[in-house]
């Protein structure tokens, strides 16, 4: 009788939680899953408005990386990015080639590439306050300058 009490309750948690899974906080699953962000573009520039959805659709058909999120500055653009398992071996190789091509591609575009989890995170919940109108275009800048600062200190 006891084991009865104990497992329905049980139960009935597990199928809750296994119910609520998409609730729309991809900053809840960032880390483990992919989450495909669009990109988030803090310029009113309407000649740069179309570079944050280029880039990352560039970006995002290297076969190294699962996930990419991107934010287009009024200075520069940063690029966060999540590598396969597997190719965590050749991190400097992709990081290399990503910049090379981004460079060619946009030569006049200042970019800022991480695959740091942290940052990556950041960017996620940056967008998730900007697409619940939480927070001001002027106060996204200023966290956005946060995000460069604290990827510009783990370099």
């Amino acid at each position: 009788m006891n084991k009865k009490r104990i497992i329905v309750p049980l139960t009935i948690l597990v199928l809750i939680g296994c119910a609520n899974k998409e609730d729309g906080n991809d900053s809840k699953i960032a880390l483990m899953k992919k989450t495909d962000p669009p990109p988030i573009e803090l310029v009113d520039n309407p000649e740069t408005d179309s570079y944050g959805h280029a880039i990352k659709r560039e970006i995002s058909k290297m076969e190294e990386l699962y996930d990419v999120a991107v934010i287009q500055g009024k200075e520069e653009t940063l690029v966060v990015y999540k590598v396969k398992h597997l190719q965590r071996f050749h991190m400097k190789k992709i990081e290399k080639e990503m910049d090379h091509y981004l460079e060619d591609k946009y030569p006049d575009e200042d970019f800022i590439l991480s695959s740091d989890y942290k940052i990556f995170l950041e960017t996620i919940r940056l967008k998730e306050k900007l697409k619940k109108g939480s927070i001001s275009k002027k106060d996204a800048e200023e966290k956005f300058q946060d995000i460069v600062k604290l990827q510009k200190e783990k370099t």
